[in-house]
């Protein structure tokens, strides 16, 4: 007899997304959804350094909580972003605030770790959040764990459940909001798409700086070229040959989690609107029927922009939080 499939899945009830009036386009969605954070206060957190490599570690933040029956959360950034970027700070607040562990990990090179690993993260940086994990389920061995990827580090999260490696148990879900799951498409629409005047040289900014700090910390690590003018140039100057890829066309084809898909056998939610100016609904037609992943693909909304026409059960209009507290609440 087979074993029954069960595992969090959307709320029927909730509210389906209709965007603001006011900020109806997915570049304005995408903008403005960053640019204001909203409240972000978050009591004092418990600093964790993660090794890696004999030369590199990770920093995670935690939010401590006196229910020790309750699951983890943990929250990962997009690209450029750190545990201090606004939407992070405010959803782990929301989740805190309802009696949630929370670890808000930085990726490796970015925020509170800064200089601290003498190679930056990518689209494929599956050890490093198998190793996030490894240590959250050694510290909170009887806690169910739930993980939030954003953006790139949805792509992480979704290529590091179906890429074949054992998956602990304590995982109970996974929650992919805006992942780029064809990394060559979303670089490609970076540097040329609708917003790419805007959003390039906003990211490039952020990646710079770290590796700013790569450079002051491990100056061999720095690639001679050290400006780089859009995403693409980037990966193809220090991502793929960091990584250990022989070009960017092998960084992106090996690191792009679309492949992995359907092979998830963990209770999985996708959220990606339809306009996201890099991530065309397209990359996700062809994936194939797979129990374990459920999909919810709104018309708009941006690149994790979300900003509603009316407020939600949280007391704003910010939607993307509304569903991922739900989905938590609901594990």
């Amino acid at each position: 007899m087979e074993e029954e499939t069960h595992f969090p899945v959307m709320n029927d009830s909730l509210i389906p997304f209709k965007a603001h009036w006011l900020v109806k386009g997915g570049v304005a969605q995408t903008i403005l959804g960053s640019q204001f954070p909203g409240e972000t206060f978050l009591p004092p957190r418990k600093i964790h350094k993660i090794p890696l490599e004999p030369r590199s570690q990770m920093i995670a933040l935690e939010l401590e909580n006196r229910n020790t029956k309750s699951p983890i959360i943990l929250l990962a950034h997009g690209m450029g972003g750190c545990s201090e970027s606004g939407y992070i700070r405010r959803i782990a607040a929301r989740i805190w605030k309802r009696d949630f562990g929370v670890f808000m990990m930085n990726q490796r090179g970015s925020g509170a770790g800064l200089g601290l690993s003498e190679t930056l993260w990518n689209g494929g940086s599956s050890e490093d959040m198998e190793q996030m994990v490894k240590y959250i389920v050694n510290l909170y061995p009887k806690r169910a764990l739930l993980i939030v990827g954003f953006s790139l580090s949805g792509n992480v999260l979704l290529k590091y459940l179906g890429e074949g490696r054992k998956i602990s148990k304590n995982i109970h879900g996974a929650f992919a909001v805006n992942p780029p799951i064809d990394l060559k498409t979303a670089s490609q629409l970076l540097c040329s798409g609708k917003g790419s005047g805007i959003f390039n040289p906003y990211f490039m900014k952020l990646l710079r700086r770290q590796c700013q700090a790569l450079g002051e910390c491990f100056p061999e690590a720095v690639p001679p070229k050290s400006k780089f003018k859009n995403i693409w140039d980037f990966d193809v100057v220090y991502t793929a040959p960091a990584a250990g890829f022989k070009d960017v066309e092998e960084y992106y084809q090996k690191s792009s989690a679309r492949q992995f898909i359907k092979s998830i056998e963990v209770p999985t939610q996708i959220l990606c609107a339809k306009d996201d100016p890099f991530i065309p609904p397209t990359v996700f037609d062809g994936l194939g029927e797979n129990g374990y992943v459920n999909t919810l693909f709104p018309d708009h909304g941006g690149h994790m922009g979300y900003l509603a026409s009316k407020k939600t059960s949280l007391g704003d209009k910010r939607w993307m939080d509304y569903v991922i507290v739900d989905w938590v609440e609901n594990a």
